[in-house]
């Protein structure tokens, strides 16, 4: 029984980072008030220490950022696999993104000088922070876009996420993808949707997505997709309620088609609302889409 007991007590670890000016600090600030201890800008080099240092049940917020002296992405990178490999608690990466636009004009605002490009202009420091930051981006166990929240909204945001009371219900996580760039990490259940008909062969189908109706129309079309969404949702019906009474706090489930871009992400929707109706805390990430918006605001 001793094996148990250690997973109860081993406090909850979230790395908090982004690019500067996305709400960082904010997030911090948050955490602490939710009963995280909460550290800023800890060098990476310090950290194992400090994790191998116990001494504490309560859960704890490590706040990351470029300006640390050491650090790198590789570095962090490397950190967040190691803990994950030695902890019984999972290591968790909340980042904070936030569009180039809005970020110059919060820079434009406060009049301060970007921590990469001090004595040049913004557009250039958040140029390359995003380049810096990109492979960390798409480890993140948790993305909350910053650009059209306020303060009040990323508290409320944060606290659906990441509040500690025991009465909180289970936070799901809902991905699609692409199999071409392999399954996101820290799923906790799959799926692979390549055996639904193909949006992608329709002319009219082909430049859309599966947020849109016609796409999802076309996907639940199949004779074998319901059939199959009804067997996920029962699964889920089963399986949520049990993880609730484990202690999980967030569970992430995927689906994966060829290109991410039609069958996963009509799935992902669907599910989400299905979940939603419900009463399930759910978030939807189409992690192929993300990165087509990425490209054409280049």
């Amino acid at each position: 029984m001793p094996d148990t007991a250690e997973l109860v007590l081993t406090p909850r670890l979230v790395l908090v980072t982004g690019p500067s000016g996305a709400g960082r600090s904010t997030a911090i600030r948050v955490l602490e008030d939710l009963g995280y201890e909460a550290i800023d800008n800890m060098p990476l080099s310090l950290l194992p220490r400090l994790i191998e240092g116990g001494g504490s049940t309560r859960p704890l917020a490590l706040g990351i950022d470029v300006r640390n002296r050491d650090f790198s992405t590789n570095a962090l990178i490397e950190t967040i696999d190691g803990f994950g490999a030695q902890r019984e608690a999972p290591v968790e990466v909340l980042y904070l993104d936030c569009r180039p636009d809005v970020l110059l004009r919060r820079y434009s605002e406060t009049r301060r000088r970007h921590p990469l490009a001090p004595a040049q202009s913004p557009e250039i420091g958040v140029e390359r922070e995003m380049d810096l930051l990109a492979p960390v981006r798409a480890r993140a166990d948790f993305l909350i876009d910053t650009s059209d929240l306020t303060p009040h909204d990323l508290r409320a945001e944060m606290e659906r996420w990441f509040a500690t009371s025991r009465g909180q219900s289970l936070a799901v996580s809902l991905n699609s993808f692409s199999y071409k760039r392999g399954a996101p990490r820290g799923l906790d259940i799959m799926f692979d949707t390549r055996f639904l008909r193909n949006p992608y062969w329709q002319p009219d189908l082909r430049d859309l997505d599966g947020t849109r109706a016609e796409v999802q129309a076309y996907v639940e079309g199949d004779p074998r997709f319901a059939a199959f969404f009804e067997k996920v949702v029962d699964l889920c019906d089963m399986l949520l309620p049990a993880y609730v009474a484990e202690g999980k706090s967030h569970l992430s489930i995927g689906f994966g088609c060829t290109g991410g871009q039609h069958r996963s992400v009509s799935l992902t929707e669907k599910l989400a609302n299905a979940l939603a109706q419900r009463g399930w805390q759910v978030s939807t990430r189409h992690r192929e889409l993300e990165r087509r918006q990425a490209a054409a605001n280049v």
